[in-house]
């Protein structure tokens, strides 16, 4: 089996794991007065828990390939030095970082770390249009979940105390 089918059926495991938690125990603890309404807070990882099956599970049996797809487009795991993995590594290396420092550093000063660390590990070396373009980025996002959602998000670390 391939590796891209390999990855599909980690993926699909994962999915499957949250389709059943979505599906199962995230809607055992609602309030009477919530399991009413026709959207539950459970709704959108039901609906990512079943699209990310579907996907997964269309690349585990082969359906997205044409018949005759040519071979050596495959991802060969025998040279995975070929590939950029060290790249790869460090991007996930940076989403634990960010994960980790979200509450303390705040939204905006780990968002735009994240998002300029980001894009020099993928090789982006313009300075001068990428830091402005991850404070926008970053004060965008935090604009919409603050004030247009409504849903707190500390925007500093918490010893600057606004």
């Amino acid at each position: 089996m391939a590796l891209d089918r390999w990855i599909a059926l980690v993926i699909l495991m994962i999915c499957l794991a949250y389709g059943y938690g979505a599906f199962f125990t995230m809607d055992a603890s609602l309030p009477p007065f919530m399991q009413r309404n026709p959207v539950w807070p459970s709704t959108f990882p039901k609906v990512l828990a079943v699209l990310g099956s579907a996907t997964a599970l269309i690349i585990v049996l082969g359906l997205e390939k044409p018949a005759a797809d040519p071979k050596p487009m495959d991802i060969n795991y025998r040279r995975l030095g070929d590939y950029k993995v060290g790249q790869a590594l460090a991007l996930l290396a940076l989403m634990v970082a960010y994960a980790l420092l979200l509450r303390p550093a705040g939204f905006l000063i780990s968002t735009t770390g994240f998002l300029i660390g980001g894009s020099m590990i993928l090789g982006e070396r313009k300075f001068h249009i990428m830091i402005p373009v991850s404070l926008i980025a970053a004060g965008f996002i935090w604009y919409l979940v603050q004030e247009v959602l409504g849903i707190f998000l500390r925007p500093w670390p918490f010893f600057m105390g606004v």
